[in-house]
């Protein structure tokens, strides 16, 4: 590839200067939706197809890129094949719909065996029969060297049911679903246990300690339960978001595209033991984990106050904060009583060096 000269470097405009959402900002601003048909676009977790009649089709599709979103070193082709289903069909969920399909493109080296992708497929195969999906179709494809995995999921729903992230309201209460950062955790003792067994390949990693942490990180579970519980007491949020890159990252999306604040409360975020252990070895913060750690999958939605009595008794489900009227004001509020602003720090594609 020919090299940009130096004397011309300034001129061009890096990517990691923009992050994932910036960039995709830019190069769509110029394509609006134009087809009657599409009632949500780009900016959401699923694009929204208006099918008439009330109902609508929902749209997401998402990149998997080795030693970029996994590495096999460490992480079973049949998890891989389960989560990059999973994490499809959670962006399906976030916008209360149900998942009906998907598509699966492929492209990987020569280094992979059909039998290596029959394990992958085992694992597509049990995500399907768990959310009741069909395999819909897909590509295949070679490319010199690793593997790329590209999903999209396909959803159905009412029209006025659908629920979008820029909806929030001024007192409604914020929830989440599940515990909090026990993917990060189960990501940093994989990661340090892959650079032991490099140094030393003769001693074998004891991760029983880790049972739950690894779980999460290798076997996410997308919070379909929820949502139909939900429905069943009668509960709609006014916004919903599915966390992937972190509490605080989805918490800026609901503000920022509602034009609202937040309260978060320290002591309310919900956060299993093992995370404590791993912060502790760690040396992180454990709030760090709870508010920064990326792929939980769990849903993080706002509801009108009315509907306290409806949500604090619902399994799995935690109340841990407030939208406020102040869209610059996203704070957390800790024990001591101190504030603190609320800091973004989950993943950032093309910040890696």
């Amino acid at each position: 590839m020919k090299q940009i000269p130096e004397e011309y470097k300034s001129a061009y405009t890096s990517i990691s200067s923009l992050g994932e959402f910036r960039l995709i900002d830019h190069l769509t601003k110029n394509i609006p939706a134009k087809r009657s048909e599409t009632i949500k676009a780009i900016g959401d977790d699923a694009a929204v197809v208006d099918l008439g009649n009330g109902d609508v089709e929902v749209i997401s599709t998402d990149l998997l890129v080795e030693n970029v979103h996994f590495d096999l070193s460490y992480v079973p082709l049949r998890h891989l094949g389960y989560k990059s289903v999973v994490v499809n069909i959670s962006d399906i969920v976030a916008m209360n719909a149900e998942p009906i399909g998907i598509t699966i493109s492929l492209a990987v080296s020569s280094r992979f065996s059909v039998e290596a992708l029959d394990e992958l497929y085992a694992g597509i195969q049990l995500a399907c029969e768990k959310y009741n999906v069909d395999l819909l179709g897909g590509d295949t494809s070679s490319i010199n060297q690793g593997m790329v995995i590209s999903v999209s999921a396909i959803g159905k729903g009412k029209k006025d049911e659908i629920v979008y992230r820029n909806n929030a309201k001024a007192k409604d209460l914020i929830c989440v679903t599940g515990d909090l950062g026990a993917a990060y955790a189960g990501f940093l003792v994989l990661d340090r246990e892959k650079a032991v067994f490099l140094k030393t390949p003769d001693i074998q990693p004891d991760l029983s300690d880790y049972d739950y942490a690894i779980s999460r990180q290798l076997k996410p579970e997308a919070r379909l339960d929820v949502i139909r519980e939900m429905k069943a007491n009668g509960v709609k949020p006014n916004s919903m978001i599915d966390i992937s890159d972190g509490l605080a990252s989805e918490l800026y999306h609901i503000c920022t595209q509602s034009k609202k604040g937040c309260n978060i409360y320290a002591n309310k975020l919900p956060i299993d033991w093992q995370v404590g252990k791993v912060a502790e070895e760690f040396e992180i913060g454990i709030n760090t984990f709870a508010l920064n750690g990326g792929e939980d999958y769990e849903l993080l939605f706002t509801v009108p106050i009315e509907d306290f009595q409806k949500v604090k008794d619902m399994k799995d489900v935690h109340i841990i904060g407030n939208i406020s009227e102040d869209e610059h004001v996203l704070q957390v509020l800790l024990d001591s009583g101190q504030s603190v602003e609320l800091e973004a720090q989950g993943w950032s594609h093309f910040s890696r060096p």
